[in-house]
């Protein structure tokens, strides 16, 4: 076969080049997200919350508490295998997922919604509107209350903080309506399709989870609907009970 010549070869490789951006574009479901004024106040709460950099801590407030959470994440790696066959990247994205959601004082399982029908698990997803990564989140958001560098919405913690908190801001926003909330969220505020879609894919990942708290996580009432009851540290906080190794040998 002839290979062809150095401008054809430039032509196929923006062709090829091209079609991969159009199959993340068409694998995002994110809209065109509104940059809106933030108050000063607003602003800063926000920035604060996206810079603590806490680590990835779960503490239980009994044994039963913790055979609880394994058993969830358990049956979130099974429900999510299909979509990621990796099982360290599989069980870290739901750990993550975990962490964050409830740091923002949102349910784990309505994330795990939001994330199917923004991205479909695709951290590297792109929309065409250039939301990005897993909740497609608006690059204008990292240089709202982030440190400007955008690259970091394709990294699984910080993509999933600013998704969290500003899903988080928006139901503050919104007086607790979630439907309205997600609605801003994806740019089509008072349109059902999104909403509908969103809690369609939310009852795929609804299940009994344990009543478990972060470590060191902030004054409940400033991030959540209603108090979080205080959990016990864990016995070795320095050692992570989610970790796959963990998993495989929980005693």
């Amino acid at each position: 076969m002839r290979i062809p010549d150095l401008p054809t070869r430039n032509r196929w490789s923006a062709w090829a080049g091209g079609l991969l951006c159009a199959t993340l574009i068409a694998n995002a479901h994110a809209g065109a997200q509104k940059e809106e004024a933030l108050a000063d106040s607003v602003r800063g709460a926000l920035a604060a919350a996206i810079a603590d950099n806490r680590p990835v801590r779960p503490a239980f407030a009994s044994g039963s508490e913790r055979l609880g959470y394994l058993k969830w994440l358990g049956e979130m790696s099974r429900r999510l295998e299909a979509r990621i066959p990796e099982p360290q990247v599989r069980v870290e994205l739901i750990e993550t997922v975990y962490y964050e959601s409830k740091r923002a004082g949102l349910e784990p399982s309505l994330v795990l919604g939001l994330v199917q029908v923004e991205s479909n698990f695709r951290k590297y997803a792109i929309s065409s509107a250039d939301a990005r990564g897993l909740m497609q989140v608006m690059p204008f958001w990292v240089r709202s209350i982030g440190d400007g560098d955008t690259r970091k919405l394709f990294h699984l913690q910080s993509n999933l903080r600013y998704g969290c908190t500003i899903l988080r801001h928006y139901l503050d926003r919104e007086n607790g309506d979630l439907f309205l909330a997600l609605g801003r969220y994806n740019g089509s505020r008072g349109r059902p399709e999104y909403p509908n879609a969103v809690l369609a894919a939310w009852k795929r990942w609804q299940y009994s989870e344990a009543t478990v708290t972060i470590a060191g996580d902030p004054d409940p009432a400033a991030v959540t609907p209603a108090p979080v009851r205080r959990a016990v540290p864990p016995e070795s906080p320095a050692r992570n009970p989610f970790s796959p190794q963990r998993l495989a040998n929980p005693s």
